[in-house]
């Protein structure tokens, strides 16, 4: 069974965004130095080798800028293949948003909008 691993936030205005979930929930948030409209959102302890999360069912995240193709929360699933994913995603009927896009020495992501209209992602680690 593939399961939810990651969520993603969009935001129209990141400093504000950041203030508001580390001071409400107090969430340890960090910009990704290559990546400027993408901040981790760290709401959980990880393994500093798997950088995985270390209390079962517990999630970790991030902000990023909102765009057209996630213009909502994010869900992002954990699969073996993000591109053969996306074949059974659009033999059942979703399409695919965002093509396999690699995310270098971390893995590989994509987005796809399901029968239901919802935009979910997917996630292949190296």
């Amino acid at each position: 069974m593939d399961k939810v691993v990651h969520f993603e936030l969009p935001v129209d205005d990141l400093e504000r965004a950041k203030g508001f979930y580390s001071s409400v929930f107090g969430w340890q948030l960090q910009t990704m130095p290559d990546m400027n409209d993408y901040t981790l959102a760290m709401t959980t302890d990880v393994d500093q080798q798997t950088q995985a999360p270390t209390q079962p069912g517990a999630i970790n995240g991030a902000l990023m800028k909102r765009e057209s193709d996630a213009p909502a929360p994010v869900l992002t699933v954990q699969v073996d293949s993000v591109e053969a994913s996306l074949k059974e995603i659009e033999s059942g009927g979703g399409t695919t948003i965002r093509a396999r896009t690699e995310v270098p020495g971390m893995g590989a992501f994509a987005y796809f909008r399901d029968p239901e209209g919802n935009v979910v992602g997917l996630w292949e680690t190296l």
